[in-house]
């Protein structure tokens, strides 16, 4: 128990002294676990959103649809619903194929269901605002409404024929908006479509006015939900109708189709804000190497073991990362709705997975762990007295290095020599925002069909929108993450070279030069990484990107890495200058003392 205590105080106490160090870790962790936590946890939310709305809604287990309008069709699928293993059903009812207008000349293709104003067994949509379907009126699907801007009391026009919204609703025996209509007539391929319902009268008498195209359904609640897929195997008779069979699990999986791009942007995301973490606090373990080195010869002296002195200085880190991991969890918590529900054609309630949780928690610990083991056993493998007396290691003379080479770049050399991990560490932080930036450039670059009547942009791809808003919000917090560790790169690199720097500017070297030399430290890394970045962004660009995907230019890759190399040298520059002025007699004075 003493032990314990001993741990606790110790902590505590190295958390107040070090506190700006602590709020960059806890926010470096919470960040990068909220991304990799939304995007482990969208299928299942996506899942569970449409089983919420399936079971709200009473969905059927299988639609079954005919692109033919022949008379022979609704017989056809009639008789399925003769089959033992239906409980219940609806239809067959007509599907109306047609065009809409909303305000503002808004137009989109539209598939009206004909449904009964009193609910029936199988598919009852809830109605989220206004009422239910009546003569004369229309209801729309909630994410289609949502797009159009449009709820009860609006008039919208279908084929030529004004209706009054006189309700929004949601179902779950049609694909999430845009892909309402399922199939296309004839039983090809479908554009992107809006979902309405009108009463069976009405959606006949449209049909017959406007002579549009109609196709045939049946919805299907089958006694045992989990024979859906093979229920399709046992009725090869339809197959003269050209006749799709959709089960539930089709349609929960059509779900994620919009999320498809957006989980690998948040999980590939969250891994490069994990390096960019680790470099952070790694960067900051190895500029209080000294520092610890010389806590653990104090411990050592009073009689502490390795595994107490171990676990002290690795606490503070794992206190900080699991504090981390949880305002992260938090964060993707609240972040989630807005991130996994882009059309409103779900309900339900959202939450994070088991599996992301248990990911980001493992994450938190490596995280710590890999940061601080290489100082920690540093630390415990440096004899007592060497601990208590650690201080600076004084690089090696090379007279002919100070001959050939300015004194800016002498500097930054050693610096970079002295700490090649350090700049092994900058170059990975400069590649991986180099990346994330040709990404955004790249997806910025490909142009998406709307969901409007022909493709018009009047009615935006909801799926291109959510991709692009993801991937700048992942590429904001990789940069700010960037920002912030070179500024601590930067700043650890003059504190652990503060000696050698004073040295040099005893023996004649200015300010001026110091501080160019600190930012030449920082800037040699930051180029390679750079340079590496731009054919790293493209391969993967490549590998993720669609066949038909049209590639930046070439000079834009270049400029990403040249603008990335110019904000480094603007970021250094300050904190530099700030090293540069120390006085030089504070510090030969404490290092001779």
């Amino acid at each position: 128990m003493s032990s314990l205590v001993l741990v606790a105080r110790l902590v505590r106490a190295d958390l107040r002294r070090h506190r700006v160090q602590g709020v960059l870790l806890l926010l470096a962790v919470a960040v990068a676990t909220a991304t990799l936590a939304v995007g482990v946890s969208l299928p299942g939310v996506s899942d569970s959103l449409y089983a919420q709305t399936r079971a709200a809604t009473a969905g059927p287990d299988v639609v079954v649809l005919s692109g033919e309008p022949g008379p022979a069709v609704a017989p056809a699928l009639a008789s399925l619903t003769e089959d033992s293993r239906v409980a219940a059903h609806r239809g067959p009812y007509r599907i109306v194929y047609g065009e809409l207008s909303a305000r503002d000349g808004i137009k989109s293709p539209v598939v009206v269901h004909a449904i009964d104003e009193r609910p029936a067994a199988v598919e009852r949509p809830v109605v989220t605002s206004g009422e239910w379907v009546r003569p004369g009126g229309v209801v729309l699907e909630r994410g289609f409404a949502t797009a159009l801007k449009v709820g009860p009391g609006d008039r919208v026009t279908i084929a030529e024929q004004t209706y009054p919204v006189v309700g929004v609703a949601v179902t779950a025996a049609t694909s999430i908006y845009p892909w309402a209509a399922q199939i296309g007539p004839g039983g090809g391929p479908s554009d992107y479509s809006g979902l309405a319902w009108l009463t069976t009268s009405d959606a006949r008498a449209l049909a017959q006015a406007r002579d549009l195209v109609v196709t045939t359904a049946v919805d299907l609640k089958l006694r045992d939900p989990a024979t859906a897929d093979t229920f399709r195997d046992a009725h090869h008779e339809l197959d003269a109708f050209r006749v799709n069979f959709h089960s539930w699990r089709f349609k929960a999986q059509q779900d994620m189709v919009i999320l498809r791009n957006s989980q690998p942007i948040l999980v590939f995301g969250g891994w490069l804000l994990d390096l960019l973490a680790v470099t952070g606090v790694a960067a900051l373990a190895a500029g209080r190497t000294a520092e610890q080195t010389r806590r653990a010869g104090l411990l050592k002296a009073v009689g502490a073991t390795p595994g107490v002195i171990a676990t002290v200085l690795l606490t503070e880190y794992l206190v900080l990362a699991v504090a981390g991991n949880v305002l992260g969890l938090v964060a993707a918590r609240l972040a989630m709705p807005a991130i996994a529900t882009p059309t409103a054609s779900r309900i339900g309630d959202v939450t994070l997975t088991g599996s992301a949780v248990v990911a980001t928690a493992v994450l938190a610990v490596v995280v710590a762990v890999l940061s601080t083991l290489r100082p920690t056993l540093h630390a415990l493998r440096t004899a007592t007295v060497t601990a208590l007396g650690a201080g600076v290691r004084r690089p090696r003379h090379r007279p002919w290095l100070t001959a050939l080479l300015p004194t800016p770049l002498l500097l930054g050399l050693r610096l970079t020599a002295r700490r090649p991990g350090r700049a092994v560490l900058q170059a990975c932080a400069t590649a991986v925002t180099v990346i994330t930036l040709i990404a955004l450039l790249a997806l910025q670059a490909q142009h998406n069909r709307g969901y409007g009547l022909n493709g018009s942009s009047a009615l935006p791809n909801l799926r291109g929108e959510h991709d692009r808003q993801v991937l700048l919000a992942v590429t904001v917090l990789i940069v700010v993450l960037a920002v912030v560790n070179t500024l601590i790169l930067t700043w650890t690199a003059a504190m652990d070279a503060r000696l050698n720097l004073a040295i040099a500017q005893a023996v004649g070297a200015t300010p001026g030069q110091v501080a160019a030399g600190l930012s030449v430290a920082q800037l040699l890394p930051a180029v390679s990484g750079a340079l590496a970045g731009v054919p790293l962004g493209a391969f993967m660009n490549l590998l993720f990107s669609a066949r038909n995907a049209v590639a930046p230019p070439a000079w834009g890759l270049f400029a990403v890495a040249a603008v990335t190399v110019a904000v480094t040298a603007t970021l250094v520059a300050l904190p530099a200058r700030l090293a540069a002025r120390r006085p030089v007699a504070p510090t030969l004075s404490a290092e001779t003392a």
